[in-house]
């Protein structure tokens, strides 16, 4: 019985007489007019003379051999078969026809094993045993014998599996990585996959997919990330644009193409040791279909459009946070925010100017500059890469793709929203409502709407200051008709254990960090604000006594 995953050898259990295939070509030679000359019979010079070469035949007769044979693996059930393996080597299973039976109770009997042994009758079902069967298995590359079989195999060890309802899918970045169809690029003459790189079968999206659903068969929905890219963590200078790895790429069958920008014009993402530091916008087509696939089999889809900040290392941009000549590298998005930063002196949080910065990064692009031409997006507005283009355009191309069931805005934005026009006015949260709007208007209610708030964002604002304000700054955009949920992207800790005895939890009767009574009563008591101390500069005992 396997636990987890593991790799098995398998037992052979059943397999038929080899298959033997003639194969008969003919190959004719000469035949040919073969040209001459020579003496007549008085004894001048002849005419040329032809003549006929001999013909000859080549007959040449190959012999291939096939199997059909079952392997036991192991007790089942087990949750699926990822890879196998032929002799050490691992199959391409795309170039077998191979059958699995999980061993479950219920297990039916194989149709080829009971048609070559004369009923269902004659052939056992090995119910409670995991078989792997192969038809008409091509047995030259292991020189016309069975080879030596061992299969990965997986096994669920509890209910968690099950209890999965949904998930986020990424990378988000890679060009063709959401691609359902295999893609090609040309290099140094020879052809490279974009998209299969495995041995499964079918293109690293297709092979993810069905492994999601085997692994975790109550999923219901999936959130598809994609991402275009930040330049820079002041706001007011801070493009959003789609990119690609290298500048220069010819692939087949399909051309990369994000917003009608071709990969001639599109960002290419910054190089880290003599690679991309990211992978590209996925295409625009191979989102369309990954969306559409997901609808197919039965998933339902949320879309998070996402921003990567590509500040690459060797930058020269000033730190709107600390004046330095350069920004930290790959930032967070949370980090954009107004030039310079609120508690920084000179700031232009609270003022006019910040409000401008704001608006320069929200952009123009109205719904309106955007056109559904088939499965793409065209767009005729303002010259700008900015945070509405980029929004709405993925809300048209979701419309384009037959519509999805759940949208974001954006995500995780926190020192944009937290950015102030004047003592209580926040510029960001007032254009997430006015997008929220615009992208009911061209999903219909048909979708839900949110905002993925950052877990320390969502519920509320503290300058720091010393004033000891509060602002419930997003209550305007929870409160949109457009909205339909109050979104949090959590990562709450879920404990706060300190070494030795002498620390507040300890005390309080817990016993171990891994007491899931203990981890529960964190979650309910918690909401994120218990781990947040006065002072930064304060720790161990002092600071668990000083819980906010």
């Amino acid at each position: 019985r396997v636990y987890g995953r593991a790799r098995l050898p398998g037992q052979l259990v059943w397999a038929t007489r080899f298959e033997e295939e003639v194969t008969v070509t003919t190959q004719t030679t000469g035949g040919g007019q073969v040209k001459g000359g020579g003496k007549n019979v008085f004894g001048g010079s002849g005419g040329s003379s032809q003549a006929t070469a001999p013909t000859e035949t080549v007959k040449t007769v190959e012999y291939s051999y096939f199997a059909n044979a079952a392997y036991a693996v192991c007790e089942g059930p087990i949750t699926r078969i990822g890879r196998i393996w032929a002799d050490g080597k691992e199959l391409r299973q795309s170039d077998y026809t191979i059958r699995t039976y999980l061993g479950g109770e219920a297990q039916g009997r194989d149709g080829l094993m009971a048609a070559k042994q004369g009923g269902a009758d004659r052939v056992p079902a090995y119910r409670g045993t995991a078989i792997v069967v192969f038809e008409h298995m091509a047995l030259a590359r292991f020189g016309n014998r069975l080879p030596q079989l061992s299969f990965e195999v997986f096994r669920a060890v509890d209910s968690f599996e099950k209890e999965v309802r949904a998930v986020n899918l990424i990378p988000s970045a890679g060009e063709f990585v959401y691609e359902t169809d295999r893609v090609i690029r040309i290099e140094d003459g020879a052809t490279v996959s974009e998209n299969l790189h495995t041995a499964l079968g079918g293109t690293d999206w297709r092979v993810a997919l069905d492994q999601l659903e085997a692994q975790l068969p109550n999923v219901g929905n999936v959130s598809l990330v994609v991402s275009w890219f930040g330049t820079d963590l002041r706001i007011g200078t801070c493009a959003v644009k789609p990119g690609v790895e290298v500048a220069n790429k010819e692939t087949r069958p399909y051309d990369w193409s994000v917003c009608g920008i071709s990969r001639a014009g599109a960002h290419v993402v910054s190089q880290e040791d003599g690679r991309p530091a990211y992978g590209g916008t996925p295409s625009d087509a191979a989102v369309v279909s990954a969306i559409k696939d997901l609808k197919a089999r039965g998933l339902k889809v949320t879309f998070y459009p996402f921003i990567s900040m590509d500040v690459p290392t060797d930058n020269a941009l000033p730190d709107p946070y600390s004046g330095a000549g350069a920004q930290p590298a790959f930032p967070w998005r949370g980090r954009i925010t107004c030039d310079p930063a609120p508690g920084v002196g000179g700031t232009v949080d609270q003022t006019a100017a910040c409000a401008a910065q704001v608006a320069a990064f929200v952009g123009a692009a109205a719904a309106s500059d955007f056109a559904i031409d088939g499965e793409s997006v065209t767009y005729a507005g303002p010259d700008e890469w900015s945070f509405r283009r980029f929004i709405l355009h993925y809300a048209h191309l979701c419309e384009a793709a037959g519509g999805v069931d759940a949208f974001l805005i954006g995500s995780e934005m926190r020192g944009a929203t937290a950015l102030r026009q004047s003592a209580s006015g926040f510029p960001f949260v007032d254009a997430l409502v006015d997008l929220a709007a615009d992208v009911r208007g061209v999903l219909g209610g048909g979708a839900k709407i949110t905002y993925g708030a950052d877990w320390t964002e969502y519920r509320g604002y503290q300058p720091d200051d010393g004033s000891g304000d509060v602002y419930f700054h997003l209550d305007p955009l929870w409160a949109s008709s457009a909205i339909d949920a109050v979104g949090i992207d959590v990562y709450w800790p879920l404990a706060d254990w300190r070494d030795g005895e002498t620390h507040l939890d300890r005390q309080a009767g817990w016993d171990s960090i891994y007491d899931l009574d203990y981890l529960r009563s964190n979650i309910r008591g918690g909401e994120g604000f218990d781990w947040y101390y006065p002072s930064a500069g304060v720790t161990g005992n002092e600071a668990s006594a000083e819980r906010l």
